[in-house]
C-alpha cells in the first residue's frame, strides 16, 4: 500500500488533565498503541497535549519542564516498537527561551522537533507572553541527552519510499497568511500534520473545516489536524476535539465535536505527487528551499486493504442536492460552446448524423439547447440519418423518432448504393466484412455530411466522445472528423447520464425514445444485423466494457497513476463485478490502444473541455503518436 502512495494517517484526541504529564503521557501511549493497531503510519496529537494547552504561567515553572521532558521518556520507551511516525505536542526550553512545539517521534526516538512560527496574542490567546516565537534558521536541541533537529524547516522522510514525506506545523501557524505548510509543500512534503488547541464557539467548526480543506487543496497535500478536546481547562474556553483528515480540498475524515478519540483516514500521496508534477510550473514558482533538513523515519506497511473507496463512475456527478446542478452546468458548456462557434462562422444551419445511439442523441439534444440560446429555428438542425448495412429497425427507428420530437429537419440518406459502387471503385469485394468495408461506411457518412453543411451553409457537428478518443473507436478522417466536436470530453458513462437527465427533464415522446436508446446495445452497426435482426456487432463486446475504460482512463490520465495502481484500485473497486481475468484483459486492451490510438487525437476537431479530462492535443493531453507503450504494459505484470 505504501509503495502505491496509500498511506493511512491518525488524528488523535486523548483523554488529559491539565498539568499532569504523566497521565498525560499514559493517555498518549494507549492511544498511540491503538492506532498502532490498526495499521496507521502517522499518529498526530494535540498542541501541548502532553501538559495541557491552558497552563497558563504554569508554563513557567522548572518542575513543568522536568516533568514534560520525563514524560517525552516515558512516551518513547513504551512506543519503541511502534513502527509509526508520532507527534506530540509539548512545551520545551531552549537556551533560556520557551518554545511551543511538536515533537516527532519514532520507533521510540526523538526524531526532530518543529517549534511553533505564528504565537497568537488577541482575544483569548495570549501565548507570547510564555513562549518564543521560531527562529528562521534551524538548529539542535537536546532532548533527553541526544541532540536532534530543531526549526521549522524540516522534512521527515520515509526510509525507502520518497512518495511518504512530513512535515510539521501548529495551530495558529495554519490560519496566518503566510503559514510554514506551504513553504512544507514547495519543500517537498506531502502530509501536512497540525498539532493544534483551537477552542470551540458558535460557527467556528465551519470556519475551520472550511480553512483544513483549502489549504490541502492550495498545497496540493493531506492535511492531519488534531484539535484539543474535552480535558483541557473550561476556565474561559471549551475545546471541542474537532480533528479533521483532508486531501487535495476533499474532506477524508472528521471527527464529531465534544467527542474524544481517534479518527482514521488513506491518504494518497501518489496522486498529490502526481498532481504537482502537472501543476509544477505555478506551483513551484518561488520556492524558498534554504535551511531544508530532511530527516529520515521508518514505517510499518499497513494492515489489511485500503479503507478509501473509489467510485465505480469518476466521470459521473455525485449523488446529492448539487447533482442536478452539475449535470445541468455540464450540459450548458457544451452548448454555450458550440453557441460561440455558430455565432462566430455566422452559420445558418447545424448538421448531425442521427444513428439512433448515445452520442449523435447527446450531441442532437446539445445543439438544440445552442439553438434555443441563439434564438434560432430548430428547423435549421439538419438530422440526418444514413442508413447502411449494420443499421437495425429498432436505431433507425429511434433515430427518426428522436430528430420528429426536438423539431429538428428530418433527412434520410441510404448509404449503401453508394457504398457499393465505392466498393466497385477501389476494388473490394463486398463479402469480405473486413476495416475497408467498415470504414468506407463511416466516411461515406461524413462526406455526406460534410457536403450538405456546405450546401447549406452551416457546420458539421460532431459525435463522438472522450471514451472513444481514448480507445481509438472512431474511424480516421471517417466519425472521427466534425467542424465542432460538442462530446468530446464527455466519456459514455457520462453520456449515458446525460441523456437520463434531459430524458426526464423533456418528458413525453422525447424521453420515451431516449429511454429506448439508453436500452439500446452500443454498435457502429457496420456489420450486418443477427439473423433476427439485431445488432451483431457489439462494441463492449469488442474493446470492453465502458465502465471499466473510464475508470482506467480516469485514474491514469487525470492522476498518472501507474499501471499497476490502477489495477490495484480497479480490483478493489470492481470486485463484485468482474472477475480479477477480466480487469487484466481489458486494462491491457486499454494501455495497447490508448498508445496505439495517439495519431487520430493528434488531428481531433475544436471542442469544448467541460470536465478535469480532456484528450485535446490543443490544451491537456501532448502525446506523440509513436510512443512505446511497453513500460505500460510490463507494469501491468
Amino acid at each position: 500500500m505504501i509503495r502505491h502512495g496509500f498511506i493511512k494517517v491518525c488524528a488523535a484526541t486523548a483523554e488529559i488533565k491539565v498539568a499532569d504529564t504523566a497521565f498525560n503521557a499514559n493517555s498518549i501511549i494507549e492511544a498511540a498503541k491503538k492506532a498502532y493497531g490498526e495499521g496507521v503510519q502517522v499518529i498526530v496529537f494535540p498542541e501541548l497535549c502532553l501538559c495541557g494547552y491552558t497552563c497558563g504561567d504554569l508554563f513557567n515553572q522548572r518542575l513543568l519542564s522536568e516533568n514534560i521532558l520525563k514524560a517525552i521518556a516515558a512516551v518513547c520507551e513504551s512506543l519503541k516498537n511502534v513502527d509509526s511516525l508520532i507527534f506530540v505536542g509539548a512545551p520545551l526550553e531552549k537556551d533560556g527561551r520557551l518554545y511551543n512545539c511538536a515533537v516527532a517521534i519514532n520507533k521510540g526516538k526523538v526524531i526532530g522537533v518543529v517549534p511553533k512560527t505564528f504565537l497568537p496574542t488577541y482575544g483569548e490567546f495570549y501565548e507570547h507572553r510564555h513562549f518564543t516565537p521560531a527562529e528562521k534558521q534551524n538548529s539542535y536541541i537536546d532532548i533527553n541527552g541526544s541532540e536532534v533537529p530543531f526549526g521549522t524547516k524540516i522534512i521527515f522522510e520515509h526510509q525507502s519510499e520518497k512518495l511518504f514525506t512530513v512535515a510539521a506545523e501548529l495551530c495558529e501557524d495554519l490560519w496566518t497568511p503566510c503559514s510554514p505548510s506551504a513553504y512544507h509543500a514547495m519543500a517537498g512534503a506531502n502530509i501536512i500534520v497540525n498539532l493544534s488547541c483551537s477552542d470551540e464557539i458558535a460557527g467556528k467548526a465551519e470556519y475551520r473545516r472550511d480553512l483544513v480543506k483549502m489549504q490541502s487543496a492550495k498545497l496540493l497535500c493531506g492535511y492531519v489536524y488534531s484539535d484539543a478536546g474535552n480535558g483541557e481547562s473550561t476556565t474561559d474556553m471549551v475545546f471541542a476535539g474537532h480533528n479533521l483528515i483532508c486531501e487535495n480540498g476533499t474532506v477524508l475524515a472528521e471527527s464529531k465535536l465534544f467527542e474524544n478519540g481517534l479518527i482514521f483516514a488513506d491518504i494518497d500521496t501518489d496522486k498529490l505527487d502526481g498532481e504537482r508534477r502537472r501543476c509544477a510550473s505555478t506551483f513551484f514558482a518561488g520556492a524558498d528551499l534554504l535551511g531544508y533538513v530532511k530527516v529520515k523515519f521508518s514505517a510499518a506497511e499497513p494492515k489489511g486493504e485500503i479503507e478509501r473507496d473509489f467510485p465505480k463512475l469518476p466521470f459521473v456527478p455525485s449523488s446529492g442536492t448539487r447533482l442536478s446542478e452539475r449535470t445541468e452546468l455540464i450540459l450548458s458548456l457544451q452548448a454555450m460552446g458550440l453557441v460561440k462557434r455558430l455565432k462566430h462562422t455566422n452559420s445558418r444551419t447545424a448538421v448531425i448524423g442521427i444513428s439512433g445511439g448515445l452520442d449523435s442523441a447527446l450531441a442532437l439534444l446539445v445543439t438544440c439547447r445552442a439553438f434555443d440560446a441563439l434564438g434560432k429555428d430548430r428547423k435549421d438542425i439538419i438530422a440526418i440519418t444514413m442508413p447502411g448495412f449494420g443499421t437495425t429497425g429498432r436505431t433507425y427507428g429511434s433515430s427518426v423518432k428522436l430528430i420528429q420530437s426536438v423539431g429538428a429537419t428530418f433527412k434520410k440518406a441510404d448509404i449503401t448504393e453508394s457504398v457499393m459502387l465505392h466498393f466497385k471503385d477501389i476494388g473490394h469485394d463486398p463479402e469480405i466484412l473486413d476495416v475497408t468495408y467498415e470504414n468506407a461506411q463511416a466516411r461515406m457518412r461524413t462526406m455526406i455530411l460534410m457536403n450538405t453543411a456546405n450546401k447549406t451553409g452551416g457546420m458539421v457537428i460532431g459525435t463522438g466522445d472522450l471514451s472513444e478518443l481514448a480507445l481509438g473507436w472512431a474511424t480516421y478522417n471517417g466519425d472521427h472528423m466534425s467542424m465542432y466536436a460538442v462530446n468530446c470530453s464527455v466519456p459514455k458513462t457520462l453520456v449515458q447520464h446525460l441523456i437520463r437527465h434531459e430524458a426526464e427533464k423533456l418528458g413525453g415522446e422525447t424521453e420515451e425514445v431516449l429511454k429506448t436508446i439508453l436500452d439500446t446495445d452500443i454498435s457502429p452497426e457496420l456489420l450486418p444485423p443477427d439473423k433476427s435482426g439485431k445488432i451483431a456487432q457489439k462494441t463492449e463486446d469488442i474493446v470492453g466494457p465502458y465502465m471499466l475504460h473510464d475508470f482506467f482512463l480516469y485514474y491514469s490520465v487525470r492522476w498518472g497513476f501507474t499501471p499497476e495502481k490502477v489495477r490495484y484500485i480497479a480490483l478493489k473497486t470492481f470486485k463484485d463485478d468482474f472477475s480479477e481475468e477480466e480487469i487484466d484483459r481489458w486494462l491491457k486492451n486499454f494501455y495497447k490502444r490508448f498508445f496505439a490510438q495517439q495519431f487520430k487525437r493528434s488531428c481531433i476537431p475544436d471542442g469544448v473541455k467541460v470536465g478535469t479530462v480532456t484528450l485535446s492535443p490543443r490544451s491537456d493531453w501532448r502525446m506523440p503518436s509513436d510512443a512505446s507503450s511497453q513500460g505500460w504494459l510490463d507494469d501491468i505484470k
